[in-house]
């Protein structure tokens, strides 16, 4: 079940790292029905294990009588079902804490994904503001420009105003 959220998350992600992220997910698929395998191969050998003790028991004094020598095959075959179970477990759980991994460098990689988007947006959104800034100082430059040309057109009109003024007077 996890595995096919994994599958479907990584199939949603840029190409770059999709590739690199299905390839780690086919591992661990086939590790995980390799798993599966060996836990029904040893499952199936309990089974026959508990099969094989049923007919020990009703056949003991046949116990009895067998040799030194199959009572340690017997005890080295217990041994190695007992340590092929503990391998079993132990691939288990390795499977899980894989698994776990997994799930967190995925949700590790959606948290990256959103901060990435979020910062994409906040940076449009500040190059959009430095543009209006940019016209509206360019529009007060102009009228800035203008101010000035009108300020000194009127000055200059009230100087010749003024000298004409004084022309009159002086001459009448």
């Amino acid at each position: 079940m996890e595995i096919r959220k994994m599958d479907l998350e990584a199939r949603s992600l840029q190409p770059s790292v999709k590739a690199a992220l299905l390839a780690k997910l086919r591992e661990y698929k086939t590790d995980l029905s390799n798993l599966k395998s060996e836990v029904k191969r040893v499952t199936s050998a309990s089974v026959n294990l508990t099969a094989r003790d049923d007919l020990l028991e009703s056949g003991r004094a046949d116990t009895l009588a067998a040799s030194n020598d199959q009572k340690g095959r017997l005890l080295m075959s217990t041994e190695r079902l007992n340590q092929s179970s503990d391998r079993i477990k132990e691939s288990r759980k390795t499977m899980l804490e894989t698994e776990d991994l997994g799930e967190f460098i995925l949700r590790d990689l959606h948290q990256q994904r959103e901060s990435l988007l979020h910062a994409h947006k906040t940076i449009h959104g500040v190059d959009d503001n430095i543009s209006k800034s940019k016209k509206i100082l360019s529009a007060m430059s102009r009228r800035m420009s203008r101010n000035k040309w009108i300020v000194s057109s009127l000055m200059t009109a009230l100087v010749l105003a003024i000298l004409i003024i004084l022309y009159f007077k002086l001459t009448h």
